[in-house]
């Protein structure tokens, strides 16, 4: 039986027009790309070993419950739109669109954040790391642009071809931190560590804002396992495949971050760290001790920026699938409900997310004085406050629907468990995004520009849904 033609699951919500074409071995690389960056390496070594702490916890108590969530939601509801479609059977329409809109609208954030990063490790790949290019707009600005079109283009396709970006950009996410991982164990086998990494030394200093808001940015770098449920609709056996490929990609995250964390510290002080291409840092250091020349940095800096324009494919089609399902709700513009006659993608729905994209890049980098790690931070905060509503709902989503109907693998104590951890670390992120880092000038213009960024998207979304259905009962 082809794809196209494979019986719906009973009971799901589905968009007309999509095609079947994402298996599981798909959805495991799918999640890999999607949930891992090394940039996040590169901001936990900055901060010490306490990062390593800090990234157990944030597994403990919201990587593993958002997994667990995740995978218990898509097997009862393998529902086109995912989190939107959940959001919207627990409490509603009004919030269903709440969730959705939040979901979509970070993601209009989130390649400006990305792609940036991107441009910098980019000039590695050419040979001009340390020629100052990554801090010059005239060349950020058009790379960036640049990646963000291929991207878009591969896309619009159809997704049985832009699935071959996401895959081959999980192993450019893969073997650069395999490598790092290799080179760190290799070092500490021939003398000590770069960085003393004693019991004290693991402790996190909680005390510190500046230690508080990095535990809420390495939650963040756990977030996105339900990013492949949104693909629902496109995805084959989506209750059995969806679960099936979080249990088996979870370990190579997790591995990933934790190790790669632990190698980078062993081969860099975490005091010279660059917050973003650290991890750079510790190959280039690491292939010195092993006798082999700058090529692996280069082609590991290559593999990276693979790596994240696989990400930022993955962070255009998934969104763009809540964008289509609102559109066909009617809550958005009509357009957004389109799908292409030939390729089956959603295809007005990414044009409008890369167009919004586009906009924000330009306005993040106004301002006398903004650098490219300064405009970074201020999107990467803003960024979090939006993400993590639409999270919210999703454990409240868990809570009500296992306490309603629990199951073997999801009884009540077990989903309180699952869902208040989540839960909770999900609002004390949102809180600590607001602290500013220590070296901030003027905290009360950054919460500004932060909370002040992220309630005007929240407002404009209440609006929009307001106009929706005025509209509707007009119609009526």
């Amino acid at each position: 039986m082809t794809a196209a033609t494979e019986p719906q699951t009973e009971g799901a919500i589905t968009a007309p027009g999509l095609i079947r074409s994402l298996t599981l071995r798909d959805l495991v690389l799918f999640h890999i790309v999607a949930v891992v960056s090394l940039r996040w390496v590169a901001t936990a070594g900055a901060a010490g070993p306490s990062s390593i702490t800090l990234w157990i916890l944030a597994a403990l108590f919201f990587f593993i419950p958002q997994g667990l969530a995740v995978s218990e939601l898509a097997a009862r509801y393998p529902d086109a739109g995912g989190i939107y479609a959940w959001t919207k059977r627990a409490y509603g329409e009004g919030h269903g669109f709440l969730c959705g809109w939040c979901y979509w609208v970070n993601n209009v954030l989130y390649p400006p954040n990305i792609l940036m990063a991107t441009a910098v490790i980019a000039t590695y790949a050419i040979g001009k790391g340390d020629s100052g290019l990554a801090d010059s707009w005239s060349y950020v600005l058009p790379t960036t642009l640049g990646m963000l079109w291929f991207a878009v283009a591969l896309n619009i396709v159809g997704v049985s071809t832009g699935k071959w970006l996401q895959n081959v950009g999980a192993f450019g996410s893969l073997l650069p931190g395999t490598v790092l991982a290799g080179l760190g164990l290799y070092a500490l086998a021939h003398g000590p560590s770069a960085t003393p990494m004693g019991a004290r030394d693991l402790v996190p200093d909680l005390g510190n804002f500046s230690e508080i808001n990095l535990w809420a940015s390495i939650a963040f770098a756990f977030a996105g396992l339900e990013l492949a449920p949104v693909m629902a609709g496109e995805t084959r056996d989506p209750a059995r495949s969806l679960p099936r490929s979080i249990l088996l990609a979870a370990p190579f995250i997790l591995a990933l971050y934790i190790i790669g964390t632990v190698a980078l510290l062993i081969l860099v002080p975490s005091k010279d760290v660059n917050i973003v291409s650290g991890f750079l840092q510790g190959i280039s250091v690491g292939a010195g001790k092993l006798g082999v020349g700058p090529w692996l940095a280069v082609v590991c800096a290559a593999m990276f920026v693979i790596g994240n324009l696989g990400g930022i494919g993955a962070w255009l089609s998934g969104p763009a699938r809540v964008a289509l399902m609102i559109g066909l709700d009617r809550y958005f513009p009509p357009a957004f409900g389109k799908i292409h006659p030939r390729w089956r993608t959603p295809y007005m729905a990414i044009l409008f997310q890369a167009l919004f994209a586009m906009a924000v890049l330009f306005v993040s980098v106004l301002g006398k004085g903004t650098t490219v790690e300064k405009a970074y931070l201020i999107v990467l905060d803003t960024m979090l406050l939006v993400y993590f509503i639409p999270y919210i709902y999703m454990f409240l989503a868990y809570l009500k629907f296992t306490r309603l109907h629990p199951t073997p693998t999801a009884s009540r104590p077990k989903a309180l468990l699952v869902g208040g951890s989540g839960l909770l670390l999900t609002v004390l992120a949102m809180v600590v995004a607001m602290v500013p880092p220590s070296d901030t000038p003027s905290v009360a213009l950054f919460e500004l520009k932060v909370g002040g960024g992220a309630l005007f998207f929240v407002l404009l979304g209440g609006f929009l849904y307001w106009r929706a259905t005025r509209g509707m009962r007009a119609a009526a």
